[in-house]
């Protein structure tokens, strides 16, 4: 066979699907849509919106996050002004509140002298010792701001009823700061024993049990509100108003709100003059203790219990009652003995009020 008409056909069955495909496109008018450029576009250009508006977005926040930052600055700023200033307004209210205390020490100060010779100060009192030199006698003055319920208590001599000792041994004891001799008492001859006399409480309570004041004698104490109280008293119910704390007996009262109280007739003479110790307060309830020297009992040496009610109405003292005196005031200081016992030492005695810091 001759070669050329295979190869002929050979190409024609080779080429026929493709020309066939031709012809059917062009019968047919077939067409073929090529991907919009203009959605590509717009699908760009959205995304580039979208980070522009991301971008200002997280620009604006990092503008809201400073501003914020300033705020707060500010805001603690003006909290620290403002503690600032309430630290300062709560000082020149310490001040201002302390203000007519100062003026009330400056004057009570000008009274009992320049200076005080000893002074103590802590959380539970403020306390000055004066000397004084009146023209009949010595004196020395105790003035006491009790700040707390633990400034000033009484004691019992060795804490037992019956039993005594000095102002000394028992501020030695309790590590008192100062103490001062507190109620009268009365010996039992045949057992030596000494007890404090009349009504005496300690810690609220009655040592004996109510006794109606007879013979002039007078309660004195302190109240469970730290503020002096004292008188007579013909029925409990009466004492127990004043919600004593503890306290003791002796004679007489001295002062009521600032007026003088009748001295019974045995206590203008019987003695004239002696040692004495006295407690008072002035109207911002302070204390005020006053021990006077005297070299016996026999009323020639001492003070007169009328020299003393003119110098505590002299000093502005509201009320005021006489403890007991002659060989018995003691005044302790810083472990010292501050006046000059009539005895020659100090006696020993049922009842003490200590002093602490």
């Amino acid at each position: 066979m001759n070669p050329i008409p295979l190869i002929n056909r050979t190409l024609l069955l080779a080429v026929a699907p493709f020309i066939g495909m031709i012809c059917f496109l062009l019968i047919f008018q077939l067409s073929v849509q090529l991907p919009e450029l203009k959605r590509y576009a717009k699908t760009e250009f959205s995304i580039q919106n979208q980070l522009q508006q991301a971008s200002q977005q997280l620009d604006k926040a990092k503008t809201d996050a400073a501003q914020t930052r300033t705020t707060i600055e500010r805001f603690f700023q003006l909290y620290e002004q403002s503690a600032t200033d309430v630290a300062n307004l709560a000082k020149t209210a310490d001040a201002a509140s302390s203000k007519p205390a100062a003026i009330f020490d400056t004057r009570i100060s000008a009274k009992l002298g320049a200076k005080p010779s000893k002074q103590t100060t802590s959380s539970n009192l403020d306390m000055k010792l004066y000397y004084l030199n009146e023209p009949n006698y010595k004196a020395y003055a105790l003035k006491v701001d009790m700040k707390s319920d633990k400034a000033l208590k009484m004691v019992l001599g060795k804490d037992k009823i019956g039993s005594s000792e000095t102002t000394l041994e028992a501020a030695r004891r309790y590590g008192a700061v100062a103490g001062i001799n507190a109620g009268g008492f009365a010996d039992d001859n045949k057992t030596g024993r000494r007890y404090p006399l009349s009504n005496t409480i300690m810690n609220g309570k009655f040592v004996y049990g109510f006794e109606p004041t007879f013979e002039n004698l007078a309660f004195i104490g302190l109240s469970t509100d730290r503020k002096l109280i004292g008188g007579r008293f013909s029925r409990q119910e009466d004492l127990d108003k004043l919600k004593p704390s503890f306290g003791a007996t002796f004679v007489p009262v001295l002062l009521q709100n600032g007026k003088k109280q009748a001295i019974p007739a045995q206590w203008q003479s019987s003695p004239a003059r002696a040692p004495r110790t006295i407690v008072g307060n002035f109207k911002n309830d302070q204390l005020l203790f006053m021990v006077t020297d005297g070299y016996d009992e026999r009323g020639n040496s001492g003070a007169t219990l009328a020299e003393l009610q003119e110098k505590l109405l002299q000093l502005g003292v509201k009320d005021a009652y006489n403890l007991d005196g002659g060989g018995s005031s003691s005044l302790i200081y810083d472990g010292q003995v501050i006046n000059h016992p009539s005895d020659g030492k100090l006696r020993p005695l049922p009842t003490h009020f200590l002093f602490f810091k």
